[in-house]
């Protein structure tokens, strides 16, 4: 069995491509692309001829059995649109299954709007929490903020421009109006990296363009100026203590004027964290 090696490709400009990748994509046996006309756009810039074949979204479990057929032949390069395969888009399918048949998987590291997000935001970068693409659903959406009103971490986001205007406005509705980095068409011609508040966010992107990446600064203090990593050491406290959780959530709210279901949902994730 050969490898597949998994290739990170430029998310915008064509340049930003390591020299590992170009070698790997001319000696394959032939790549399988999420969109294969920007694929070939890449290929011809740096004269690499080997096959291609589409691999997307809805190629189906028969595409992925044609790849892993083909590794019994020669290695296989997998790349997506843009960035490192197998992160928000199909590439992850044919990673489960391609480890379930013990085939060695190889990543190529490259380019990734992620990390270039996050280390221009000018927000803490020290431990982030990257949720891919929010729900289309703006009930779906918004379960999904609550789980993480709490979280502590820089929360990172992919957004479409069509639905970065709802986004905005439930970020700004659930999470509050915290500082934010907006990033926008990261290394390409018109890259903005706007860096405000939500609210600002919101006033400033009225006709979005663009591929977007949210940086948000996670949970750091409440009203009355207790933090997030105060509020989880006296969870554990009351726990230690042997204290029942609705006695524990009351207290609590007294003492720092949070709201019940956010205090009952930190005692949840604690919770969660020991099981």
């Amino acid at each position: 069995m050969h490898f597949l090696y998994l290739v990170a490709t430029p998310i915008g400009n064509l340049e930003d491509i390591t020299l590992r990748a170009i070698r790997v994509l001319k000696e394959a046996a032939f790549i399988a692309a999420e969109d294969t006309r920007k694929t070939k756009i890449l290929l011809k810039k740096y004269q690499i001829t080997t096959p291609l074949c589409s691999f997307y979204e809805h190629s189906g479990a028969g595409k992925i059995e044609y790849i892993l057929k083909a590794l019994e032949e020669g290695d296989v390069a997998v790349v997506s649109e843009a960035g490192m395969p197998g992160i928000s888009d199909p590439g992850y399918e044919l990673v489960v299954r391609a480890a379930e048949k013990g085939v060695r998987v190889i990543p190529v590291p490259g380019p990734s709007a992620v990390v270039s997000a996050v280390a221009a935001s000018a927000l803490p970068a020290d431990s982030f929490l990257f949720m891919g693409f929010l729900p289309r659903k703006k009930g779906d959406r918004r379960r999904i903020l609550e789980h993480n009103e709490l979280q502590t971490a820089t929360l990172v986001i992919y957004e479409a421009p069509h639905r970065l205007s709802g986004a905005l406005n439930d970020i700004m509705q659930i999470l509050g109006d915290r500082r934010i980095s907006v990033c926008r068409e990261i290394t390409k011609i018109y890259e903005e990296i706007f860096r405000g508040t939500v609210s600002q966010a919101i006033n400033h992107f009225v006709q979005p363009k663009g591929e977007f990446t949210l940086v948000i600064e996670g949970w750091k203090e409440t009203a009355g100026g207790t933090t997030g990593q105060e509020i989880s050491s006296r969870i554990k406290d009351m726990k230690n203590s042997g204290i029942k959780a609705k006695d524990a959530v009351r207290v609590i709210v007294e003492e720092t004027g949070l709201k019940r279901r956010d205090v009952y949902r930190a005692w949840l994730e604690d919770k969660k964290s020991k099981s």
